[in-house]
């Protein structure tokens, strides 16, 4: 490819062309007719993320195994995990709602972790990943699909409010997905855009 071609960004916002040019780590770069978001200078470097999607591997495994809760009423204890509310949700006659939940609170992510560690892994190496062009169009198509934040969100406050029946006990799981969704939320905000860059920079 033309290096004068591919160091041209465009705007989507309004269309405008502008060549690209190297940011100080935190910087990021805005279209001169619109001010949106053209890209930006992560603050980590590949290693360092690399590091995080391996990180949020272990947090994933460790959310989706572990039992979130624990609930208690008259000395009886029963334990939550993920799977179980999913199966709990598909018996009472909501499948859909039950694969809904399924995909978004683990087959994306977990399909957003492995693909993310998957270029990482290789970019590091200074190789191109097996498989790019198409991992990225994936990337960016189940990016706004993972809720593993609105999923805590939601089970903090219903802790909350069956915390006046029940006898509630936060479990590993809690605090896994408490990890996952921070480490899921710096490893998203890696601008897929700056993917390409490091594909050609590194492989080149």
């Amino acid at each position: 490819m033309d290096t004068s071609v591919a160091n041209l960004v465009i705007c989507e916002h309004c269309d405008a062309v502008h060549r690209r040019h190297e940011l100080a780590r935190g910087e990021v770069a805005r279209c001169v007719r619109c001010q949106a978001l053209l890209y930006r200078c992560p603050w980590l470097d590949v290693n360092s993320m690399f590091a995080l999607a391996l990180a949020a591997a272990v947090m994933f495994f460790i959310a989706n195994t572990w039992p979130i809760v624990s609930l208690g009423l008259n000395g009886i204890h029963r334990s939550a995990t993920l799977w179980g509310a999913i199966f709990a949700v598909a018996s009472d006659g909501a499948g859909l709602v039950a694969v809904l939940v399924a995909l978004m609170l683990f087959f994306f992510p977990l399909l957003q972790v492995i693909l993310f560690g998957w270029i990482l892994g290789f970019l590091r190496l200074h190789r191109r990943p097996p498989g790019f062009v198409p991992i990225m169009r994936i990337l960016t198509a189940i990016g706004p699909w993972s809720m593993v934040e609105v999923f805590l969100l939601g089970t903090l406050v219903a802790v909350v409010k069956a915390g006046s029946i029940f006898d509630i006990i936060l479990q590993p799981g809690i605090w896994a997905f408490a990890a996952l969704t921070v480490l899921l939320t710096l490893v998203a905000s890696f601008d897929l855009r700056r993917m390409w860059v490091l594909q050609r920079e590194r492989c080149a």
